[in-house]
């Protein structure tokens, strides 16, 4: 009789991938935030700049949702590469965008 060996590929037993409950939760919430910007932005319910304001609010919140209920990100027994990696996606991201965003504010040839 073969012995089954846990390697990089295969997955055990023990590997957790969240319950039928978690994921109904954060289909649920997918859903509801989704539907909040698009009924504010539908029904003019808002000013331009808090429209602006919900849609990022409930962007970064469905961000969240993913990563907690679909990607596990919580439930790593292991080193946390994986947060590690991802903080320093958002801050090369944040460097990029605020830089342009400055860039483009402070640009003296343009104005």
């Amino acid at each position: 009789m073969a012995q089954h060996q846990s390697g990089a590929g295969s997955h055990g037993h023990d590997d957790s991938h969240g319950s039928v409950k978690s994921y109904v939760i954060g289909f649920i919430l997918s859903i509801v935030l989704t539907v909040i910007p698009l009924g504010v932005v539908m029904n003019h319910m808002l000013s331009r700049t808090s429209t602006m304001v919900v849609i990022l609010a409930t962007a970064v919140l469905q961000f969240l949702v993913q990563l907690f209920f679909f990607m596990h990100i919580r439930e790593s027994n292991g080193p946390r590469w994986n947060v590690m990696t991802l903080i320093l996606g958002v801050v090369i991201l944040l460097t990029i965008v605020g830089g342009s965003v400055w860039i483009m504010e402070y640009n003296m040839v343009a104005h």
